[in-house]
């Protein structure tokens, strides 16, 4: 039964044809795991929360920075350095406090998604990598969960929800029906590395929070076994209608999976043997005057914010810029936190038989941490 003050907090969704007091019931009795508190999370906690989820749990083990506000509306300037997960519980339970908000402030693993999801009814995917995003699914497949996904980048997201079970017991398609085997790098930059307009992931973190809302209560059409792309400068929307794949690795699997699965080599992630170099060697190589190439791969804005000196050669012009990188002396690319970087280098060993290069560990933010405080950070 609802209380007077739940009843008169959420009275404009109770007075909905065909929504009801049930409906309302329905949302205080579910629990809801949100994996990522960064620029879909946002959306999707501040909904959820408002619309009276009676039990949301958090995962992010990242704190706040800078670059984070213009497209994270739950944080202030003031939260900069602050776990997300600590900040958006007491933000979150600020705005509602008649539900409860469970904070994990880690890093979402093989060892621990599936004690994680345990307690909770639907999984929401709010990741911005493809590492987490199949873990985040197998995970879901294997224990019966349905995966309300989203992604962003540049100026268009998209949408889908992914093993779904229908009042019928059908289960619909899941992510590795859609995607066999995720793209490299070079084909799917991230945000840091593309951009992101900051109103694209409150329109996608919306949409992932109202079918959430539609799981829990069964009002209207669940996305699922579809794929919606939305793009914000076109103003287009398409759909992609996808079934299941009878080679998907999942059909049948065990719980064994997730631990027999090396995920970062599937994702293109391992950097094992590449070569690398703290900021305090770097450092140190620069006060000995030592003769050796530094490479910054970040963007033009990025680097007028800060830099430390190297050549800029932004990420996506590295492929035509490949005569002005030396083969004759060591040659120390670097970016914001070390990704981008790993991805240059993996590049031009791969394809330009490089083998002089060294990743900077911790990029830029590293040097601003150990050796520059007083660097103007982003």
């Amino acid at each position: 039964m609802l209380s007077a003050s739940e009843k008169k907090r959420y009275q404009r969704q109770i007075h909905l044809e065909g929504f009801g007091e049930v409906s309302q019931e329905k949302l205080a009795n579910a629990r809801v795991l949100v994996i990522g508190a960064g620029a879909l999370g946002c959306p999707v906690l501040t909904y959820l929360t408002t619309a009276g989820v009676g039990t949301l749990g958090i995962v992010d083990n990242d704190v706040i920075d800078l670059s984070n506000l213009h497209r994270q509306p739950l944080y202030t300037t003031a939260d900069c350095g602050k776990p997300k997960v600590v900040v958006a519980q007491k933000r979150l339970s600020a705005m509602n406090p008649e539900i409860t908000i469970n904070a994990y402030q880690t890093y979402l693993s093989p060892e621990n998604v599936m004690e994680l999801i345990a307690d909770y009814h639907i999984v929401v995917d709010g990741t911005d990598n493809f590492q987490t995003r199949y873990l985040i699914n197998d995970a879901c497949v294997l224990t019966g969960k349905p995966n309300v996904h989203g992604s962003v980048v540049r100026f268009s997201g998209t949408l889908s929800v992914f093993n779904y079970t229908d009042t019928a017991g059908n289960t619909s398609p899941n992510y590795r029906d859609l995607f066999p085997v995720p793209p490299t790098p070079e084909e799917a930059p991230s945000c840091a590395e593309a951009g992101v307009i900051g109103v694209i992931p409150s329109i996608i973190g919306s949409m992932q929070a109202m079918e959430v809302i539609k799981l829990i209560t069964g009002v209207g059409e669940v996305a699922s076994g579809k794929f919606l792309q939305l793009n914000a400068l076109s103003n287009s929307q398409q759909t992609l209608y996808f079934d299941k794949d009878p080679l998907n690795p999942l059909n049948n699997a065990s719980e064994n999976f997730i631990f027999e699965t090396d995920y970062a080599t599937f994702c293109h992630q391992t950097q094992q043997l590449m070569k690398s170099i703290t900021v305090t060697e770097l450092k140190a190589l620069k006060d000995q005057g030592a003769d050796f190439q530094l490479i910054d791969v970040r963007e033009t804005y990025e680097h007028d914010i800060c830099d430390i000196g190297g050549e800029l050669i932004p990420m996506n012009e590295v492929p035509n810029s490949v005569d002005k990188i030396s083969k004759d002396k060591q040659v120390i690319v670097h970016c914001r936190s070390g990704k981008r970087s790993g991805n240059v280098i993996n590049f031009l060993e791969d394809n330009h038989g490089f083998t002089n290069l060294y990743n900077l560990e911790g990029g830029i933010l590293a040097w601003a941490g150990e050796i520059d405080p007083t660097m103007e950070q982003y």
